[in-house]
């Protein structure tokens, strides 16, 4: 609304939450719900899988349980395509949001109740499956409160990242502390409980939220409704074939993933740009793609915090603490202290910089580049032992991930939203997250080249590759800009 106002009427005051549009608070609290549960289950799940028996774990070999949490974590995001088309195509973001937290809440709830590898199979899957579609549609509803060209757009973003971490931050505090005192299956429980208690909040508060949420962007003709259905049909007996006669199996699960994500972000692009849209709206696409390619890399690095990291806690970091050993998931809770205190300082930055903050993708070549820093500053404490590395020195390196992070991360999500074409709202934002999820799902992969023994060679190559990329995209940042069309 403008400034002005009627004569003879006093001008109304918008109701806010922290200088933002009051319904942000909605998907800001449910998503520290979701991430509660999400982060506080991933934060024991790789230990519970290569934990002898006798520690309560299940005893899987430790480079195979990295492998597939970096499959589970690419497929989490590659979800967000299945979430985006059903919010897009079928039953909009709100009632796609509410399912997916149920599936979401299902999924811990197996995990907690479920023994051995078949609650983690069932477990993962379903959170994987909802996670997907509820990260799409939350981030689409987070952007549907702001015009493109509102100015507290990338400050909301920061925000809305604050109540993710908030969650992110208690979560593996609190289940860490469950399993240790009482065992695995408790820690998960405890995660199903904060997504039932993200459930209600949400319920409670949807209907405030603007209509354009509910409104199904680019309906689908009910009458290929049953085509759908056979593609799915098809698609779930592939899957299960493979299984069964050993083509896909735990072991290549990563490299399967990394190829999904591949064809299906090759695939996305081509539908977007061949679906009649217009010629400006075609130019911000292609200028989406050197964005998608620089947070493929930063993924490949920063979500490496819940394999490598979780593996370097766990055996290289010394964790004791006045006599007192801190569970291994309480390093999974430091970054999230970070984005705490520096998500408000940067939502900060940008909102007094206004059109004169870094170009989007300025920021993208700075948060790759700063990620690659942060590999490399693992190298000086090579060698130092089984659980020689300081806690103060990870402190720091994750310091440095939350820079980077706060570059890209929020940012990412931001522009999605405002180089979307018309009627690919959702679907945009789900092609930013298949660049998570190719960069997840890569993690497994390159997480099982890592030694404790030898890691000068692993945090070198991954971090000096990275650090290209941010140079490369840094010299690129106008050209790239320029595609943008209006769009910063």
């Amino acid at each position: 609304m403008s400034g002005t106002t009627a004569p003879g009427h006093e001008p109304r005051t918008e109701r806010t939450f922290f200088g933002q549009p009051f319904e942000l608070s909605t998907p800001f609290a449910v998503e520290l719900w979701e991430r509660f549960s999400f982060y506080g289950m991933q934060g024991i799940v790789l230990i519970y899988m290569y934990y002898t028996v006798s520690q309560g774990g299940l005893g899987i070999d430790e480079k195979l349980a990295g492998g597939i949490m970096g499959a589970y974590g690419g497929a989490v995001y590659l979800f967000t395509i299945i979430g985006a088309w059903i919010s897009d195509r079928l039953v909009g973001a709100d009632r796609t949001l509410f399912g997916s937290a149920v599936v979401v809440m299902l999924g811990h709830i197996a995990l907690a109740l479920l023994p051995g590898v078949a609650g983690v199979g069932v477990g993962l899957v379903l959170i994987a499956l909802g996670s997907g579609g509820l990260k799409a549609t939350a981030t689409t509803i987070v952007g549907g409160l702001y015009r493109k060209d509102d100015p507290r757009r990338d400050a909301g973003f920061s925000l809305y990242y604050l109540g993710v971490n908030l969650g992110a931050f208690f979560g593996p505090l609190l289940t860490g502390l469950l399993q240790s005192a009482l065992g695995f299956h408790f820690g998960f429980g405890l995660a199903a409980i904060g997504m039932a208690a993200g459930l209600v909040q949400y319920g409670i508060r949807r209907r405030h939220l603007p209509e354009v949420v509910r409104h199904v962007s680019n309906p689908i003709d009910r009458r290929r409704l049953p085509l759908v259905a056979i593609l799915v049909v098809v698609a779930l007996a592939l899957v299960v074939t493979a299984v069964l006669t050993g083509l896909l199996n735990v072991r290549n699960l990563p490299t399967v993933v990394v190829a999904i994500v591949i064809v299906a972000t090759v695939g996305y692009f081509v539908v977007i740009l061949g679906s009649g849209i217009s010629a400006v709206e075609r130019s911000r696409v292609f200028a989406f793609i050197p964005l998608f390619i620089g947070s493929a890399v930063f993924w490949s690095l920063y979500q490496q915090q819940f394999t490598v990291v979780t593996i370097y806690a766990d055996q290289r970091l010394d964790r004791s603490l006045f006599g007192w050993e801190m569970p291994v998931s309480w390093a999974q809770s430091i970054n999230p202290v970070f984005i705490i205190v520096l998500s408000g300082v940067f939502a900060a930055i940008w909102t007094k910089l206004g059109d004169r903050q870094p170009s989007t993708p300025t920021k993208f070549a700075l948060g790759t580049g700063i990620m690659g820093v942060a590999f490399l500053l693992f190298l000086p404490f090579v060698g130092t032992g089984r659980n020689g590395t300081p806690l103060l020195v990870l402190v720091a390196i994750l310091l440095v991930f939350t820079i980077a992070e706060l570059l890209l991360s929020p940012v990412g999500q931001s522009v999605a939203t405002k180089l979307a074409p018309a009627k690919f709202q959702t679907q945009m934002v789900a092609l930013f997250f298949l660049s998570v999820s190719l960069g997840t799902a890569a993690t497994g992969v390159l997480s099982q080249y890592y030694d404790p023994a030898d890691e000068a060679p692993y945090f070198t190559v991954l971090g000096l590759a990275a650090v290209v990329v941010g140079v490369l995209l840094l010299v690129f940042a106008k050209p790239v800009l320029r595609l943008m069309r209006g769009v910063r």
